[in-house]
């Protein structure tokens, strides 16, 4: 399986950012941060056309149950979606949290929390 998941959206960087802050909202995820790594590159003088927004999200009950198995997922958390821009369309992008989770750990009860949070 490819840990990555990348979706072309109908929709401009903005309202795709408007219609993830409802969808979490309905699906009990809170957004922790929002990087503007386009702005940020930019504003370091690099020349970077795109635009790239990634969105830092936390399910606090998932985020208890995977870091009772083991502390060490602390690294692969808060979970990530990105948005961007790529050949003129704007792109989602996500590592699978089954990739994240099943990797470092053989707990069959990760995988049941992995596919309870995935998009």
């Amino acid at each position: 399986m490819d840990p990555f998941l990348t979706l072309v959206r109908p929709k401009s960087i903005d309202e795709a950012s408007v219609a993830l802050w409802e969808a979490l909202a309905e699906h009990g995820f809170g957004v922790l941060a929002v990087h503007d790594l386009g702005n940020t590159l930019r504003s370091k003088g690099l020349p970077f056309p795109e635009q790239c927004r990634i969105f830092e999200l936390c399910n606090s009950q998932q985020a208890a149950e995977v870091l009772s198995t083991t502390m060490a997922f602390d690294m692969a958390l808060p979970y990530r979606i990105s948005f961007y821009t790529e050949a003129g369309q704007t792109r989602l992008g996500v590592i699978r949290h089954e990739a994240i989770l099943a990797t470092p750990s053989d707990d069959p009860s990760l995988s049941e929390v992995a596919r309870a949070v995935r998009p």
